[in-house]
Parts: structure tokens; C-alpha cells; sequence
């Protein structure tokens, strides 16, 4: 059922207007800034105090030529805003002002670009690298990113120690650059150690692919689990893996579900779906 549709992919890198790399200050401060705005104005952008190496995600828009940055706490408030008037994506320098939205004191931002991944200006690269929106309690993680005419992959991860940014690991992959939103964290063979995942590929439909890496105690590295399927789900109170696949617009659809021995994914059951015009619903069929 999996038919990779890098297509879809390609369409829809086709609508971002500025996937940008920027370094610079929040006053005396210094900050790596990374944006991904959308034609619409619409997007989102990531930032981190290079003293503490914590991404912080924000919420961007467009308003004609100023770009404003939404920050928010866990609970979901506003605890700040920054904006830049006269915002131009092909500009090498931004300058705004970061407020925080409780006491309204401002501190002024300067950033200088260091790459965009724009596939129309013809530049080519082998290594350049992205901050990450997600991190663990001591490391964050950046994707290295090959650069090619009309395209970018992602080749590699960085794994780095947070504040002395020393360099823990580096893992050597070759997958789709998805956004900025490449990585995600969590417990993926339930032994209660936060490990991660990278984004692999986009196939039919809303079916997906990742790569999953473990951690090792013993080594203090990440090895990659060999887990594979799509769409996996984890479900860390059953300690289950649950995977799902569709295809033909969702007129079949497969659910199945694993448990975790040794470090490995080990079939419990699949089930095997169809929909039904008669009845306009799902019903179960055998499984190939």
C-alpha cells in the first residue's frame, strides 16, 4: 500500500515563501532564529538564547509588510511579541523589537541571514544546519541539510550538549526535509528513556514514514531501532505500537498493533478494513 509521493512533497514547498536561518541578538543576547512563512502569511519560526540551547516555537503572520512572532507559555498564553516592520524575505539583516506581553518591556532584535532554502536562487550546499523545535532536558538537535538545484534533503542530525554546545552524536540518514517540524521526542520502546524520531517520507495518501533511534545507557548514545511502518502510533500506558494505512482515498484501511520485546517490534494483531457502499460503513475483510 506504501507508493512514495515525493510529488506532494514537492507541491507543497511549492506555497513557502521564506524557509530562513538567521543568527543575531535580543538585545545583548545572542539567538539562533530560524522562520518558515508561508505565502499567506501564515507560519511559524523557531528560537533559542544560544546560554541555554531550549527551542521556543512561536506562531507567526504577516500583516502587509510587518511580520509579527507569537510567543506562548505551556498553558497556551501569550507571554510575548516579536515583530518586525518592513519585513522582506530576500533582506540579509531583520531589526524588530521582542515585548514581553506582561510587564511591556521591549529589548530591540537584530538578525543577519545565514541561508534560506529557497529551490529558485540556485544555490547549492553539502552541509548547513537547522535548529530543532523539540528538545530533551540536556541536548537539542539540529538537522544538517544537503542543498541540491530544485531541492533539499536532510543528511544527517546533530545531537548537542545543551549550553556548552558540545557535540554528542552525529547520525547519518537520507530523508525528506519536511518544514522546519522534522523531529519528535518520546519513549519509543517504553524503557522510560526520552529518545527521538526524524521525519523519513510522505507516501500516498495520509500515510507517513519516520525513522526511530533508542537510547543506549550504557553508551549515553542514540542507535537506530529498526522499527518500521506507517503512521506509528505510541501508546506509552498500554506500551503498545499501533500502525496505520490506508490507501485508495480511505476505502481500505489496515490497523495493527505490536508490542515491544527486545528492543524490537513483534506482531499482536491486524485488522483489515473496507468501506462498504451499501451499508456506508467499514467492514472487516482478510488480511493479505
Amino acid at each position: 500500500m506504501k507508493q512514495k509521493i515525493t510529488i506532494l512533497f514537492l507541491l507543497a514547498t511549492a506555497f513557502v515563501s521564506a524557509q530562513i536561518s538567521y543568527k543575531g541578538f535580543i538585545d545583548k543576547y545572542p539567538i539562533e532564529f530560524v522562520t518558515d512563512i508561508y505565502s499567506d502569511g501564515q507560519g511559524t519560526a523557531i528560537y533559542a538564547y544560544s546560554n541555554y540551547d531550549t527551542p521556543i516555537v512561536l506562531n507567526a503572520k504577516l500583516n502587509g509588510n510587518t511580520l509579527v512572532f507569537i510567543e506562548k507559555d505551556k498553558n497556551d498564553k501569550e507571554t510575548a511579541k516579536l515583530s518586525f516592520e518592513n519585513y522582506s524575505s530576500e533582506s540579509d539583516q531583520l531589526n524588530g523589537i521582542w515585548k514581553d506581553l506582561n510587564s511591556g518591556k521591549e529589548l530591540k532584535i537584530s538578525l543577519i541571514k545565514e541561508f534560506d532554502l529557497n529551490y529558485n536562487n540556485g544555490e547549492e550546499w553539502i552541509e548547513r544546519e537547522i535548529l530543532q523545535p523539540v528538545s530533551l532536558k540536556d541536548k537539542y538537535f539540529k538537522l544538517v541539510i544537503l542543498k541540491e538545484k530544485g531541492s533539499s534533503t536532510v543528511s544527517g542530525i546533530k545531537i548537542i550538549e545543551k549550553k556548552t554546545d558540545k557535540l554528542i552524536q552525529k547520525v547519518d540518514i537520507e530523508c525528506q526535509l519536511w518544514g522546519l517540524h522534522n523531529i519528535n521526542v518520546g519513549d519509543y520502546n517504553f524503557d522510560g528513556f526520552e529518545e527521538f524520531s526524524v521525519f523519513e517520507f510522505s507516501y500516498a495518501g495520509p500515510n507517513t514514514s519516520r525513522i526511530y533511534f533508542l537510547y543506549n545507557p550504557k553508551t549515553g548514545k542514540y542507535f537506530e531501532s529498526g522499527f518500521s511502518g506507517t503512521s506509528l502510533e505510541f501508546d506509552n500506558k498500554t506500551k503498545r505500537i499501533y500502525e496505520h494505512n490506508q490507501c485508495c482515498a480511505g476505502r481500505s484501511v489496515e490497523r495493527t498493533e505490536y508490542k515491544v520485546v527486545n528492543n524490537k517490534m513483534v506482531l499482536i494483531k491486524k485488522t483489515c478494513m473496507e468501506y462498504d457502499d451499501k451499508t456506508q460503513d467499514y467492514k472487516k475483510i482478510k488480511c493479505d
